[in-house]
């Protein structure tokens, strides 16, 4: 992989990353709570769900 493709790739998942932490903390709290999600760990989850443990 050249550093073009590193690149692409870093700012898909940046832009995913970005994309789930806006998601999770704009879903109602009742909803959150339903899935077993703190809104407050949405950068966490986000973190774990596009760039792996």
């Amino acid at each position: 992989m050249n550093m073009v493709q590193k690149l692409r790739v870093a700012a898909q998942r940046r832009a995913a990353f970005n994309r789930t932490v806006r998601e999770i903390r704009n879903m109602s709290y009742e909803t959150a709570l339903d899935l077993g999600i703190y809104p407050g760990d949405a950068e966490t989850i986000a973190r774990r769900a596009v760039y792996g443990a």
